[in-house]
């Protein structure tokens, strides 16, 4: 028996896209990621599907090799915007990094991966020369975890390249 699945109309683009919020947030990704798929199959440009399907895919990382972070790369990279692009490509070295954490990788090993994270450079700064802050998350990880484990780094301590203009005001620093 041959059973011929249907095609999402252009029109149910904005209902799907809040069905994969609402898988997102009930902790079904791969749900998530089929709507989405579903959309790039008749829009393969979407910008945010696409979008969608690299967070998607970011929220099933396991910290192993088997996560698809080229699939995420790939994604993120079709994005048109460069500051969406880059900063998409930074979220996804700091769930990448996250995820290993949890899985137990060393966290000193870890600490390019969260550089890399930190390195996203807006537009608007890149002309000053200053990098973009860090999300709160990728901050306190980095100076929780990271720091720690790894006394020092290429000759300097490894929160040497952190100074008060990067560290978010609303977590505290050691």
């Amino acid at each position: 028996m041959n059973v011929a699945l249907k095609t999402i109309s252009k029109s149910g683009f904005t209902e799907a896209f809040q069905k994969v919020e609402l898988y997102r947030y009930l902790n079904e990704p791969e749900e998530a990621e089929s709507i989405c798929r579903d959309i790039l199959a008749v829009e393969p440009e979407n910008q945010l599907a696409l979008r969608l399907l690299g967070l998607t895919l970011t929220d099933q990382f396991l910290g192993v090799s088997s996560d698809r972070y080229g699939e995420v790369e790939s994604a993120f990279r079709s994005l048109k915007d460069a500051y969406e692009r880059s900063y998409y490509m930074g979220l996804l070295n700091e769930r990448r990094a996250k995820a290993q954490l949890r899985a137990g990788h060393p966290p000193h090993s870890l600490l390019p991966l969260f550089e890399e994270a930190m390195r996203v450079v807006s537009p608007k700064r890149k002309r000053s020369g200053r990098l973009a802050t860090m999300t709160p998350s990728c901050a306190g990880t980095v100076a929780s975890d990271c720091c720690r484990a790894a006394p020092t780094l290429s000759g300097r301590e490894p929160w040497s390249y952190l100074t008060p203009k990067t560290v978010p005001q609303s977590r505290p620093f050691l």
